[in-house]
């Protein structure tokens, strides 16, 4: 009896595993109806982008992965640091106290990115020495000072004469095209002032009518913070004191803390974060007296910390897929940070693959990030809506469907493969263009490490890396049925043309 028992059970238990197995291995089938509502999806997530200081802006290295980036996603506008900086060389004083401005520099900074069909995005900091009421230096490798000025006149000055010149240098039209962003994080320890909120309040208001004083038609907007912060009490203040604004701007990034974005003591993903602040600061514009201002998240990624396993890697394929599906609708652009690992906040790199915000590593060496905004470039400029947490369908003019599928895991613990079964339907399109990111595909980590991951790879290393990098070919397929099935490994992405 006891005999049988154990094989009922042994059968029993079997039975459960097959079933558990043909369970993980059933596909997700994903219905695509091609008639379904579908809305204008503008590519908000590759307009701008961050970069490095304002001063490596003059490295041949930054213009070449300035150019490589904009060939692959027709980027608009770049957003960095410390163009008031003193390598910059914009503000002095002579012996008597007096300003002295000499703009050569900047000039060179900003005709380099004209030059590229790229506008700045322009954040007006830091604190020159000469015009700092103290030394407040923020912990970055290039010791920014800061402090506020010691002169509201002189720092209102400044502002005057440095958009005056860019306005004869380039004229209205264009200068009225870029944006001026008031400082940057005032909220942490990237502004000096005491008390922090009201004493930006004093900078915003003197830089935006310093500003508009030149020409209204010069957009200013703030209040820059670190992890979604005072975007409503900035709105309030301006309305309340009849400030001129014209768009909000914030940043978070995938691994902020819960307490530090919402005040809460939750455990929020990191694929769910940046899509969450970005709506709290939505919401609060929409609540505003002033509903209609643009939000411009001038910073965002997965990560702000220095961690390969995410920034470097091909888990920020589905990552950042999944966040434009997410953030869809709730924001006017977002910038990525950054384009290229041309950076020094934390000093001179050390390696070419240390968990760095670019899309470029050292010596123009594409990451899967990269590759990432090539293929999700190709999506149309409408967006179809489908019950999947995994995919984007969008149209083109032309009536061709593209999709971004995306086999999304943590970086803490890869996931297993996914099979996705795509069914179309309202549809007579025939054929699919498969392209593919993923650990194995554009992803140059296997040749770096079989390479024993050089700190310093040769020329020739150098050349082998920028080659596995490349993508393969897209593989043309034919729809069987009105079906397409894809399997995806752990943090892969794959963006499909149908015709």
């Amino acid at each position: 009896m006891r005999k049988n028992l154990l094989k009922l059970v042994a059968r029993t238990l079997l039975s459960l595993s097959l079933a558990t197995a043909l369970w993980a291995q059933a596909p997700d089938v994903i219905i695509v109806d091609a008639a379904a509502p579908a809305h204008p999806f503008p590519h908000f997530w590759e307009q701008m982008f961050g970069s490095g200081r304002a001063v490596l802006s003059l490295r041949d290295s930054y213009r070449l992965d300035l150019r490589e980036v904009k060939q692959i996603t027709g980027f608009q506008y770049v957003r960095f640091h410390a163009i008031f900086h003193d390598e910059v060389g914009i503000y002095d004083e002579d012996e008597k106290g007096q300003p002295v401005y000499n703009f050569s520099y900047a000039d060179q900074i900003y005709d380099g990115l004209l030059t590229n069909d790229v506008r700045p995005f322009v954040e007006l900091s830091f604190m020159p020495k000469r015009l700092a009421s103290k030394e407040i230096i923020q912990a970055f490798w290039y010791r920014p000072n800061v402090a506020p000025p010691k002169d509201w006149a002189k720092w209102d000055d400044l502002i005057a004469q440095f958009s005056r010149h860019l306005v004869a240098r380039y004229g209205i039209d264009e200068v009225s095209q870029w944006y001026f962003e008031v400082w940057n994080e005032p909220n942490l320890d990237f502004w000096g002032g005491d008390p922090k909120q009201s004493t930006y309040w004093d900078l915003y208001d003197h830089t935006a009518r310093a500003l508009k004083a030149v020409s209204p038609r010069l957009r200013v907007g703030g209040p820059a913070t670190a992890q979604a912060a005072w975007a409503d009490a900035f709105i309030q203040h301006c309305s309340d004191n009849h400030v001129p604004v014209d768009f909000v701007s914030s940043h978070v990034y995938g691994n902020d803390r819960a307490q530090d974005v919402f005040g809460t003591s939750e455990n929020i993903p990191r694929n769910n974060m940046v899509c969450r602040a970005v709506k709290k600061v939505h919401d609060q514009i929409q609540a505003s007296s002033m509903p209609n201002l643009p939000l411009i998240w001038s910073e965002f990624n997965a990560s702000y910390s220095n961690e390969p396993d995410v920034t470097d890697a091909s888990y920020m394929g589905p990552w950042l897929a999944d966040t434009i599906r997410q953030c869809d609708g709730l924001v006017n652009m977002m910038s990525y940070w950054t384009f290229s690992d041309v950076f020094e906040e934390q000093g001179v790199v050390k390696t070419p693959f240390y968990g760095g915000f670019g899309l470029l590593a050292e010596d123009g060496i594409p990451k899967p990030a990269f590759n990432a905004f090539k293929l999700l470039h190709n999506l149309g400029d409408e967006r179809i809506e489908v019950a999947s947490d995994s995919a984007l369908v969008t149209k083109r003019k032309n009536g061709s469907l593209v999709l971004a599928v995306w086999n999304y895991a943590s970086p803490e613990q890869a996931g297993s493969t996914r099979t996705f079964t795509l069914r179309f339907q309202s549809t007579r399109l025939k054929h699919a263009v498969v392209s593919v990111v993923d650990p194995s595909h554009g992803d140059v980590h296997a040749l770096y490490e079989t390479m024993g991951s050089p700190r310093y790879p040769t020329p020739s290393q150098i050349q082998q890396l920028k080659q596995a990098a490349e993508l393969a070919a897209p593989e043309t397929r034919g729809l069987k049925g009105e079906e397409l099935t894809l399997t995806l490994p752990s943090y892969g992405l794959a963006v499909v043309e149908v015709k």
